[in-house]
């Protein structure tokens, strides 16, 4: 009996056949157990899938809207783990300009690389992250949570405090981490460092605020 090829590997397959420059892959996985179909679908959930009968159609994108190819490999990986197995087609791929198309920096490079140009003594921050596509934000949300973020800044903006030591703000190595989370489902944008206090000290307080726009954060 031949073993059945694992969604990703066709993935990875159909990724290297396409276009230097292609933008965005509009895919269509045929389960091969209709019994299984429903379950498919559920794990491709946040790729917004559309399904007629055993066919499920999704894309995958670099840029803008639609999950990115690293977020489709992991969906798909899902799928290999549960034994669910099909074939992987590629329906069209769309092709955009070169300058576009240039690799993102990960959200969790761009964190790390702010953090490593504040001053030695820093001990709170209050930054920005803004995401590349308004289709991030559900998701984003959800993944950033422990960071208590807050909409601010435009429409694909959530701001949040960091705390070295204590006080107000999530722990650097914590905000890291959920960009990492981030990072692997393909989601992308900019981080930028608002405002840095150094050497704080709490006085019967549990740290310090910011007032910003007429709000205290």
């Amino acid at each position: 009996m031949l073993r059945s090829v694992r969604l990703v590997e066709q993935f990875n397959a159909i990724e290297r056949e396409l276009p230097d420059q292609w933008a965005a892959a509009r895919l269509r996985l045929d389960v091969a157990d209709d019994g299984r179909c429903d379950r498919a679908a559920a794990l491709l959930g946040p790729a917004n899938p559309g399904r007629r009968d055993k066919h499920i159609r999704f894309a995958a994108a670099r840029r803008g809207a639609g999950i990115g190819p690293e977020a489709a490999r992991r969906l798909l990986r899902r799928l290999d783990q549960e034994g669910i197995a099909g074939d992987l087609v590629l329906v069209g791929a769309d092709e955009g300009p070169a300058e576009e198309l240039r690799a993102r920096p990960r959200l969790s490079d761009v964190w790390e690389t702010g953090v490593a140009a504040l001053p030695p003594d820093w001990s709170d921050v209050y930054a920005e992250v803004r995401l590349d596509s308004t289709d991030f934000l559900e998701r984003a949300a959800l993944l950033l949570s422990p960071l208590n973020p807050a909409r601010y800044g435009g429409p694909t903006g959530f701001r949040f405090r960091c705390a070295r030591t204590f006080g107000y703000g999530t722990a650097p190595q914590v905000v890291a981490r959920c960009f990492e989370r981030c990072d692997e489902e393909g989601i992308t944008g900019e981080v930028e460092i608002l405002r840095a206090l150094s050497d704080t000290m709490p006085v019967a307080t549990q740290g310090p605020v910011w007032h910003v726009g007429g709000r205290t954060v």
